[in-house]
């Protein structure tokens, strides 16, 4: 009896919280999201504080390999929390090696967070998902003016809701090839690594994965809309054929030969 009225009683609180909660801004859409701009390059000097308290650009965290970058903020209560225990679920599992193969990259929008903002998640995720080598990731924070030039780079679109001090984004993951070009969007919270995988191996350009990858890359391609990848029925068909007609070509030589030995 006692459990059920303290359930009641945080009920109650959770549905006034809810009652005071502010309504979403009518042109939230227009305020918030991604705009895809596949091909743009970022500005790789650009430069941010680690966790650690040092100044590195992009370019010597990149050190010449692909960038698995999403941005958000420290202290969000809602979508950066997940966006970041998405990541390291996704890390977790993937066969690529973060800080070997790849970067991770993940910047706070918030100005007024620190160093030790970063630190304090970068410990936290580390706890829970020892696996992902959170340890090897790169929280950053920075400067007003540089965050907004990634942003804009990428189409990371957000805002400071003044009504309760919170920013509100969309939530997301991009890659950025070696050199700072954006080579795919990964949306949502859930990133699944067979695909976070296969982005990476088209940014690195070969470098990464083997052939069964690149041959799976060219059986599927990649769908803008949904930022996943999807089969090529089309291509799969064209192998079909190229196939069928290299079998049938070694059949009818085959039989060429027996009826010239005959």
């Amino acid at each position: 009896m006692i459990r059920v009225l303290i359930a009641c009683v945080c009920l109650s609180f959770g549905v006034a919280a809810l009652a005071h909660a502010p309504m979403a801004p009518a042109d939230l859409d227009q305020r918030a999201g991604f705009d895809q701009r596949l091909g743009a390059q970022v500005p790789m000097e650009l430069a941010f504080r680690e966790s650690d308290g040092q100044s590195r650009s992009l370019r010597q965290v990149a050190d010449g390999k692909p960038i698995v970058l999403a941005m958000g903020y420290y202290r969000c209560p809602n979508l950066c929390d997940a966006v970041l225990h998405g990541l390291s679920h996704a890390m977790a599992t993937l066969t690529l090696r973060p800080g070997q193969d790849f970067a991770v990259v993940f910047v706070s929008i918030d100005p007024r967070e620190l160093p030790a903002d970063a630190a304090t998640s970068q410990r936290m995720l580390a706890r829970e998902q020892p696996a992902a080598k959170v340890d090897r990731w790169h929280l950053m924070t920075g400067d007003e003016t540089d965050v907004q030039a990634l942003a804009r780079a990428i189409g990371f679109r957000y805002f400071l809701d003044p009504r309760n001090d919170q920013y509100a984004h969309a939530a997301g993951l991009v890659v950025l090839s070696a050199q700072g070009r954006v080579t795919q969007y990964l949306f949502g919270v859930d990133y699944p690594p067979r695909s976070l995988r296969l982005a990476l191996v088209d940014a690195s350009r070969g470098k990464l994965g083997g052939l069964v990858d690149q041959l799976v890359l060219l059986c599927c391609g990649y769908d803008p809309s949904t930022g996943r990848y999807s089969l090529l029925i089309g291509r799969v068909m064209q192998f079909i054929g190229v196939g069928f007609a290299i079998v049938l070509g070694a059949l009818v030589w085959r039989l060429h030969r027996r009826r010239r030995a005959a």
